[in-house]
């Protein structure tokens, strides 16, 4: 299927990866090699492309909340053609689909790593924190979560792990590392969703859900570690995604650690927990990007500054949701 563009739209195939996955995008730390196959399977996805001659864009589109809203991911358009104006017509494309495949969808909702502009803003709404004015259009406006971005050899994480240890009162490194059934119960609580879920939105790895029942089952799939400070009533909860490679550098592996609350020592607690997790899973070169309330943010970057060889990766980002009616 064609358009006055010249693109020919398809769903993606396995032997598209080639054309699509390359080492530049994202400085090295780009999900979409270790995702795009595991993504032509998953249910309730469709992963589509647009082709220019050999040159190639692509979305993806995550069906969540029992069908009813799309999860836009994984936007790309190789590099000689960005700038051009193919990713909006893609969008385009994708969003026409979605409505006559999926009749049922009124939502889409989607993740950004960046303050959204004045013409975004009045394509979608800001999944606000409480105490932010739903309707505001500025891009002065909070983001949802703000990430600290860390690196190390695999093997200095021992010592990192130590050095925050003796930065934190033994009182506080009782966390719980829960099972899938109580991480399903917490999140569905009046207590996770009211006071911890930043817009009342649990997210994994910039991928936004709604606490409900529907959407265990996207969890599910993602094979995360859940730690929280307490089983119940919790001050903090944190999701720590497996570690999945990148293409930063040959042995390197991504980690990524969503972290709920407001309490700083709760929240580096559960974040301290996460690391002796992780530790006997990963060698090589690790990534650990870790999103939080931007409340804490400063706190927690000052917890993390050590002499265990763990550099920080780039300075403050935040992670900012959108929605628009579909």
């Amino acid at each position: 299927m064609g358009d006055a563009f010249g693109l020919v739209y398809c769903l993606a195939k396995e032997e598209d990866y080639e054309q699509i996955c390359t080492s530049k995008d994202y400085n090295g730390l780009d999900y979409l090699p270790a995702f795009f196959h595991r993504w032509l399977k998953e249910p309730g996805r469709i992963v589509l492309l647009a082709w220019m001659k050999d040159r190639v864009a692509l979305e993806s589109a995550l069906l969540v909340d029992g069908g009813q809203t799309v999860v836009f991911q994984g936007r790309r358009v190789v590099s000689d053609l960005r700038g051009s104006g193919i990713a909006g017509v893609l969008h385009s494309h994708v969003t026409s689909y979605i409505r006559s495949q999926y009749p049922e969808v009124c939502a889409v909702r989607m993740s950004r790593g960046d303050h959204p502009s004045e013409r975004i803003l009045s394509k979608y709404r800001l999944v606000a924190k409480e105490g932010l004015l739903s309707g505001l259009r500025t891009c002065l406006s909070l983001p949802l979560q703000a990430i600290v971005s860390v690196c190390c050899e695999a093997a200095d994480l021992s010592a990192f792990i130590t050095e925050l240890r003796s930065k934190t009162h033994s009182s506080c490194r009782g966390a719980v590392t829960l099972s899938q059934h109580q991480a399903e119960t917490l999140i569905l609580s009046d207590h996770v969703i009211s006071n911890l879920l930043p817009g009342k939105t649990i997210i994994n790895d910039w991928e936004p859900l709604k606490p409900v029942e529907a959407n265990l089952e996207v969890l599910r799939r993602r094979e995360l570690t859940f730690i929280a400070d307490h089983e119940s009533e919790p001050s903090a909860l944190s999701l720590g995604t497996p570690p999945y490679a990148v293409p930063y550098r040959h042995d390197a592996l991504r980690v990524n650690i969503n972290i709920f609350g407001h309490n700083l020592v709760s929240v580096c607690a559960v974040f301290l927990a996460q690391l002796e997790a992780l530790q006997p899973k990963v060698t090589g070169f690790l990534i650990l990007q870790t999103y939080l309330n931007p409340a804490v943010w400063e706190g927690f970057r000052q917890f993390c500054q050590n002499n265990s060889r763990v550099s920080f990766l780039r300075d403050y980002w935040e992670d900012v949701i959108l929605e628009s009616d579909l």
